[in-house]
Order: structure tokens, then sequence, then C-alpha cells
């Protein structure tokens, strides 16, 4: 079996990408294994991160990444293309890059979705915010959309 090196072009920060090249291996992360950041109201678990495979918010894009969801527990509905849908259990949503996109918890019990983003990376802008969040108090929002930014992501008002 071959060393395979997995790369891409664009890299979440805009730099060269050599540090994002590595041998991607095997793994197993248990249910209540991962890292856990609170954030945008949330505690979002990352099972596995960019570097491990190589590679409820206000409506917003993302110049780098496709998304895709698989709600798991409770309810939710998507805005996608300028329209709110209730998605049932077991759906699978995709949210290209360019996509306006958010979700929000429509039921009374927490949300439970498993999220994939491609190309990886996006841990560390979810790193990131969770240490504005933890500093206490409201959390600095302008700083919070100048990290969104250095990592394609926006936020749309309209």
């Amino acid at each position: 079996m071959s060393n395979l090196k997995l790369s891409w072009p664009g890299n979440h920060d805009g730099k060269s990408n050599e540090a994002a090249v590595r041998e991607p291996a095997a793994a197993v992360v248990l249910p209540d294994e991962g890292q856990v950041l609170h954030a945008f109201g949330d505690q979002i678990m990352i099972h596995l991160g960019g570097a491990d495979t190589g590679g409820g918010p206000p409506p917003h894009y993302h110049e780098n990444e496709d998304e895709w969801f698989l709600p798991l527990e409770g309810q939710v509905s998507f805005l996608l293309e300028g329209a709110w849908k209730e998605v049932p259990l077991g759906s699978v949503v995709f949210a290209p890059r360019g996509t306006v996109h958010t979700f929000k918890n429509t039921g009374d019990a927490p949300l439970r979705m498993l999220t994939q983003v491609t190309p990886g990376g996006m841990e560390v802008f979810f790193e990131r915010c969770a240490a504005v969040f933890a500093e206490g108090g409201p959390p600095d929002m302008g700083l919070i959309v100048e990290i969104s930014a250095e990592h394609g992501i926006f936020f749309v008002t309209d």
C-alpha cells in the first residue's frame, strides 16, 4: 500500500497548503471522544478535523468549503436559496460553496447533526471563534466577523 499524500488548492487561510499536506491515517473516534468547542450558542464536537483527514449561525456563505448536514436528533429547518425548509431526520442537506445557508433548531430538545465540511480545516475557524466566546460576556462580534472573513466565511444581512 502506498503512502498517499492529500493536497488541495485554496487552503483555508489563503496561504500555501504545505502545512495541510499530510499522510492520513485510519482512525476510530468513539461517540464521546473528540474536541468539544462552544461557539455561536452551540456545542460543536470535532470528531475528525482537517489535519486528521488530509484536509445555528446567521445566514452565511463559504468561499472555500462545501458543507453537508445529516440531522440525527431533534427538529431542524434550513435556509437554502432564500427559503426555509423543515427537514425530517435522516435527510441530507448539501450547501455547496457560495450558497447562502443556515439552520435553526425548531424544536424544544437539543439538535444533533452530523456535518461534513470539505476541504478540511474548518475546525481551525471554530477553535478561533470558541476562544472569543470563552472570554465571557457577550462575544466581540466584530472580531468574529474578522475571523470569519480570514477563513472565507461571510455573513449575509439582507
